[in-house]
């Protein structure tokens, strides 16, 4: 494989997806490059005030690019917040279409929608209500991303429903069962300068503003949430964040938590080879 075609492919690869838009605690409104298919490992840290017990949280996550406007990903989560152990925990599916596109050189603005389901053994204990190991649910919304040169910006707006139906939700009551869910996310692209090569080191600076609003009551919470990301040879990542409450009256699993992401993409890899003769 020559210096050009791995060059050529490094185009490809960001020419989709720029790499100041692969928000940390976010989805952009882009898509993976088609035909691709990445794996990733997150690990969560909860900071709560009314206990300083370490607790841990691996999500596992595998990513597909179906096509330039589908794509899919399914994951799992393993943790000690509702245990003495780590355990398995919950399961998810998220689908996400790109249904509007405007691109040029240096700019672009997407628009897409979303989907995601999800299944969780926990019990039902905190106001905080979401799809990542705490609670079974839905959730669909909307993105939309824009980027100008080195920053991009995104917002997204979302409506997520949980399920209270087991033995285990005695404790629902009182809690919102659905939510209104928002953020908006900038990120600047630090190095490089420019692009010579496809192996050039990424250094990205995110800040992302994260909130949720119960719909039965007046439970609210607010998060700021800072975040570095390095790209290695285009196709390995390493995240580094943090989601701190501003403000907020929910009953939360932390206050505070640190997350630490590793993503490995692997480009072309649902192509069909073609057969040699």
């Amino acid at each position: 494989m020559n210096r050009s075609f791995l060059l050529l492919l490094f185009v490809f690869a960001f020419g989709n997806l720029r790499a100041q838009e692969l928000y940390i605690f976010s989805e952009p409104a882009s898509n993976m490059p088609a035909k691709s298919l990445a794996a990733k490992i997150g690990f969560k840290s909860p900071d709560s005030k009314y206990n300083n017990y370490f607790k841990q949280r691996y999500l596992p996550e595998l990513m597909l690019g179906l096509s330039k406007n589908w794509m899919i990903h399914v994951s799992t989560s393993f943790s000690d917040y509702y245990s003495n152990s780590i355990r398995w925990e919950s399961v998810k599916t998220y689908l996400k279409y790109r249904f509007y596109s405007d691109d040029d050189v240096h700019r672009h603005f997407r628009l897409a929608a979303f989907a995601e389901g999800a299944y969780s053994r926990n019990p039902f204990l905190y106001d905080e209500i979401n799809l990542d190991g705490d609670n079974s649910g839905v959730q669909g919304g909307l993105i939309a991303t824009g980027l100008t040169g080195k920053f991009a910006m995104s917002a997204t707006t979302s409506v997520i429903k949980v399920f209270a139906d087991r033995m285990e939700h005695i404790h629902h009551e009182g809690h919102s069962l659905e939510a209104l869910n928002y953020s908006v996310s900038a990120g600047y692209l630090l190095f490089p300068r420019s692009y010579t090569g496809y192996g050039q080191t990424n250094l990205n600076l995110y800040l992302e503003a994260i909130g949720m609003k119960g719909f039965s009551g007046s439970d609210y919470m607010l998060d700021l949430a800072p975040g570095l990301q390095v790209i290695f040879n285009s196709n390995f990542k390493v995240n580094i964040g943090a989601r701190l409450q501003v403000t907020g009256n929910m009953t939360r699993v932390g206050e505070n938590t640190f997350y630490l992401g590793l993503e490995r993409t692997f480009l072309g890899a649902l192509k069909k080879k073609k057969k040699t003769e």
